[in-house]
């Protein structure tokens, strides 16, 4: 049986007063989940192990069944091999955000959304001034780039910036956890300065500040690591071919090395404007030759991090009826049962506009077999589903069990 999961990033949350009390998955009209949940069977599963910070990059590897304590390497390496980036050995990879500060606090970490033809122009002119044979920046995908550090010490304290929205930047600056890390935090926080000064009267930016945008004036570097050792999912799991859809460069670098095919759509912003019909349109041609399919929606997310709920309702729905309805009312007219696991991979509530770890709410929906009595998909009504907390591989590996 092939399988499908649609993965909502950040879509569990908290109760909203805005929403009366309600969670925005729980306020949102999403028909079609709700059928799925009253057909499939549901539950929690723990994405973030004892330990780990709740991003993205943990989740997510967390979802596909990986075990973080062996192949965690931080976001940048991940991002690193979708960018296309190589890394060789003593070189760390960060992820390296463009934001804006004012006022010397962190007033946003996406530089207001920033388009990513204003950001190559940005990345490219700080790798004139500030690369050198042991520096390097790459271009990624609106504030989300890379940086490249050789001989450099992973052994860092890095704050990620979407965790301290208006919270003053130099007490987060970089900190060495070993003292053998003390050249590359103090390099790296050198380059944090730099860029402010560099970036302040940059065209882009002046012109970002007479339309009324925030200006990206500073870098943020975090989440170093090493090129990591993964198994592909095909070693793991024993299918042949799967892909990944995705509109970030880290989703797409998890798929690059768990063995998975980056399908690129056109119009993916990771927004709540990005191109939904596409995405659908995309995972079920990719289903027609593939056995696994991974579709990742970031939307959600990015309206948690802002602390709008009304727009994460708004992007939940989307999901709802762009992506859920034409997907399973295809699937429904082949001849073969498709398995469809729709989860988000942690909760960014509206009200701290930052992840957390709490466990997260599932459905997964195999042809032919039983229910159990949940009809409405949210994080109280699976109480009631078949499964308790599951956690590790247990999820992927009842997807994908024929």
């Amino acid at each position: 049986m092939k399988s499908i999961i649609i993965l909502g990033d950040g879509m569990a949350d908290e109760p909203v007063d805005l929403l009366g009390g309600m969670t925005p998955l729980q306020y949102a009209h999403t028909p079609y989940m709700d059928k799925l949940a009253g057909m499939g069977v549901t539950g929690r599963l723990k994405t973030v192990p004892d330990g780990f910070h709740p991003g993205s990059e943990v989740a997510n590897l967390s979802v596909l069944g990986y075990d973080l304590p062996n192949v965690y390497e931080g976001r940048g390496t991940l991002e690193a091999a979708s960018i296309g980036v190589t890394l060789q050995p003593g070189e760390i990879a960060m992820r390296c955000n463009l934001i804006c500060i004012e006022d010397d606090k962190i007033k946003n970490h996406s530089a207001g959304h920033i388009s990513t033809g204003e950001a190559e122009a940005l990345i490219q002119f700080l790798d004139e001034k500030l690369g050198s044979e042991q520096i390097k920046f790459y271009t990624g995908v609106s504030y989300r780039h890379l940086l490249v550090i050789k001989k450099g010490d992973k052994r860092l304290d890095c704050t990620p910036p979407h965790d301290v929205p208006l919270q003053p930047f130099r007490p987060l600056l970089i900190k060495p956890v070993a003292s053998e890390a003390l050249e590359t935090a103090g390099l790296l926080n050198d380059l944090i300065l730099k860029s402010q000064d560099l970036l302040k009267n940059h065209p882009v930016n002046q012109k970002r500040i007479a339309q009324g945008k925030d200006p990206a004036n500073s870098i943020w570097p975090w989440s170093p690591g090493y090129r990591p050792a993964m198994q592909t999912m095909q070693e793991m799991y024993g299918f042949k071919k799967g892909a990944v859809i995705s509109a970030v460069d880290l989703i797409r670098g998890i798929g690059v090395y768990a063995g998975l095919e980056v399908i690129h759509v056109a119009g993916v912003t990771g927004l709540y404007d990005t191109n939904y019909e596409g995405k659908a349109a995309a995972a079920l041609k990719a289903l027609e030759t593939n056995d696994f399919v991974y579709l990742h929606i970031e939307a959600s997310d990015e309206a948690g991090h802002e602390g709008n709920a009304r727009l994460k309702v708004k992007t939940i729905e989307y999901l709802d009826h762009r992506i859920v309805r034409p997907i399973v009312e295809t699937l429904q007219t082949w001849p073969d049962p498709v398995a469809i696991g729709i989860l988000p991979d942690h909760p960014t509530p509206c009200a701290i506009r930052t992840h957390t770890n709490k466990p997260i709410p599932f459905i997964i929906y195999k042809p032919g077999e039983k229910s159990d009595s949940v009809t409405k998909y949210d994080e109280f009504s699976i109480e009631n589903g078949k499964f308790g907390t599951l956690e590790k591989d247990e999820f992927i590996k009842y997807l994908l069990e024929n």
